[in-house]
């Protein structure tokens, strides 16, 4: 009888040597860095090295703009490439202060979890004409690849125009006629912001005093809009990626105008935002606009040596 009850208490106090390792192994793997939910990283018998092999990594790459100019097609296009990885939500961490200031860790939060060899993206249009972003990027990742990608200056205008509206007027808020905003005394107001964003040259200058050209790229828009494929495999080539998107990813929707994608046998089109019609905008109007526009296309054009078929 003496001899049972040794044996059961030596029993218990084995099962409970086991459950306090387990908690153990709990509490550790809770305070270690995220990683992927999927099942071969949670079983038990993978390794340390693979257990550890997917996480959150700063990004290799940034669109960083422009507003209104396809970006969020382009980081929706090479997500289809394997290895990348985007970063679902603009981050707005070098443009913001409040998200600057919480600094690097926050930042990497907010990445999408990845493989080693493979590229995290993200992209926040706003960085391109924030003054204080360029250094911010640099000082961070003096290696990272840029990617800018832009539209006719005037048609961007139009479409940041009608953006801001249709958020106005989902707020039930008003708001003033493209034209009173756009025009002074009958003529361009330089003081009118959505404007401003369109002077491609004066953003790209200061981002050429900090990082240099061929570490910028600059994606077409307008071609990205008529034909995905041959812009994307410049972005594959200027990232360094092995070429993997191909013309089968992509088919014309006429419904919505434009481009779809399509990978694995599923489809995805970009949400009923792109493509909205553009808010309306005098003949007259547009003329001075594409007017004003000239020079600095000109400037622009000779800063990436290339141009554009703009108004």
């Amino acid at each position: 009888m003496l001899w049972t009850v040794l044996l059961a208490l030596l029993v218990l106090l084995l099962l409970q040597t086991q459950l306090s390792v387990c908690l153990r192994e709990l509490r550790t793997g809770g305070s270690s860095p995220p990683i992927s939910s999927s099942p071969s990283s949670s079983s038990s018998s993978s390794s340390s090295s693979s257990y550890n092999a997917t996480q959150q990594r700063l990004p290799g790459a940034i669109i960083i703009g422009v507003r209104k100019g396809g970006t969020r097609a382009l980081l929706e296009m090479l997500n289809l490439h394997p290895d990348v990885e985007v970063a679902k939500a603009e981050v707005h961490y070098f443009n913001v202060e409040e998200h600057y200031r919480r600094g690097l860790a926050w930042y990497q939060a907010q990445m999408p979890f990845t493989l080693p060899g493979q590229l995290t993206v993200e992209k926040t249009p706003g960085y391109f004409a924030a003054p204080q972003v360029p250094s911010r990027v640099w000082d961070l990742n003096p290696s990272v690849r840029l990617l800018l990608i832009v539209r006719d200056p005037a048609e961007r205008l139009v479409s940041d125009y009608t953006q801001v509206l249709h958020n106005r007027l989902a707020q039930h808020k008003s708001y003033e006629p493209l034209e009173e905003l756009l025009l002074h005394k009958g003529q361009i107001d330089p003081r009118y912001k959505a404007l401003q964003r369109s002077l491609y040259h004066q953003h790209l200058a200061r981002w050429l005093e900090v990082f240099p050209r061929e570490q910028i790229h600059v994606v077409d828009g307008d071609a990205l809009i008529r034909d995905p494929f041959p812009e994307l495999r410049k972005a594959e080539t200027f990232l360094d990626l092995p070429p993997r998107i191909n013309p089968d990813n992509f088919y014309y929707n006429a419904t919505k105008g434009f481009y779809c994608l399509l990978s694995a046998g599923h489809d995805k089109c970009l949400d009923e935002s792109k493509g909205r019609p553009h808010a309306p905008l005098s003949t007259q109007a547009l003329k001075k606009l594409c007017r004003y526009f000239r020079k600095p296309n000109k400037l622009f054009f000779e800063m990436v040596g290339r141009s554009f078929s703009w108004c």
